[in-house]
């Protein structure tokens, strides 16, 4: 009860225990219409078990309501069940930090054919809005499809200076539906081979643009960042520079067709991630692949995207600087 009492504290729940009835209403007064909550609280403020069943139920290890299930421990003290699942889930407004009509950009929608995948490949393109030729980077979304943050990304990086490209993984099943829950439905029923191949198609359409000077990345956030290995493995010497975020480690025979230049960026308590790291890192170093390998104390997985509590703004602010940096150090 007494960490409770803290916790509570943190999310501004400050009514005294006899009036707990009203502490659901001051959540409800910080949402939106919609239902969204309109302040981005912090992993930080609730037990590091919820977080631990939040990466279980992402990854689909246990549905939804396994999650609500496990979480109700933590809806107590007038924190129901429905509160606590609009603090955890993504607010997409909180991504755009470069919107679509800004004017150092230029944007629009494309569609990649992809023989050996689905046939095709749908994606957001971002470029400056000055330049002719530019260095390109390919981004790959989460388990949950193209959603806004992703877009996002990819803007942030044509304001930097490149040309890139974030594919949509579900285009052959109907594209992103906007809710991240129906997305990661609709996820599970796409062939991951096939797909896997529709992102290769879409990197080599990326590299093979006119505008494009002969230079690829590719950057991956979750499934993206085990794409993001996958791909370093697949393409050989295509590909320049691989940046995976808390993506899953590729297997050690793979490793050793990897030619890209690595950095890697991990979160000291993503267990899941952090188990399969001292494996990865001997398999690189026995294939003597150039590899930076970063891990941010006391984030969580997710610590880049800035639409939910595990959010890590330190974190994710200095490994965007250092892809940034590499990015540019490699691929310019």
């Amino acid at each position: 009860m007494q960490e409770w009492l803290g916790i509570r504290s943190k999310l501004g729940l400050h009514a005294p225990m006899a009036a707990e009835s009203n502490t659901s209403e001051i959540l409800i007064k910080q949402t939106r219409g919609d239902g969204f909550m309109t302040t981005r609280k912090s992993a930080k403020e609730f037990p590091q078990e919820l977080w631990n069943s939040f990466d279980r139920y992402v990854h689909g290890d246990i549905d939804r309501r396994s999650f609500l299930d496990q979480a109700s421990k933590f809806a107590i003290a007038g924190l129901t069940i429905d509160a606590l699942w609009e603090i955890v889930r993504p607010n997409y407004a909180w991504a755009i930090q470069v919107p679509k009509d800004d004017q150092r950009i230029k944007v629009e929608e494309v569609t990649v054919a992809s023989p050996k995948g689905n046939g095709s490949i749908k994606g957001h393109l971002a470029k400056p809005a000055v330049g002719k030729i530019f260095p390109v980077v390919l981004v790959v979304h989460e388990n949950r499809g193209l959603n806004p943050y992703i877009q996002d990304v990819a803007r942030r990086l044509a304001v930097e200076g490149f040309m890139a490209l974030a594919p949509d993984g579900l285009t052959s099943v109907g594209g992103y539906p906007g809710d991240d829950e129906k997305g990661g439905e609709l996820f599970k029923n796409v062939d991951r081979t096939k797909m896997t191949e529709d992102f290769a198609s879409a990197a080599r359409w990326l590299k093979a643009r006119p505008e494009s000077n002969g230079k690829l990345g590719v950057v991956g956030f979750c499934f993206g960042g085990a794409i993001a290995n996958t791909l370093a493995g697949q393409m050989g010497s295509e590909l320049i520079a691989a940046v995976p975020f808390y993506g899953s480690q590729p297997e050690a025979g793979d490793v050793a067709k990897i030619k890209a230049a690595l950095l890697i960026h991990d979160a000291s308590l993503d267990e899941r991630i952090v188990k399969g790291w001292p494996a990865y890192e001997a398999a690189l170093k026995a294939n003597k692949v150039t590899f930076t390998h970063h891990m941010y104390e006391g984030a969580n997985h997710g610590f880049h995207n800035d639409t939910t509590p595990r959010y890590d703004e330190k974190a994710a602010k200095l490994a965007w600087s250092r892809t940034i940096d590499f990015f540019k150090a490699r691929l310019k």
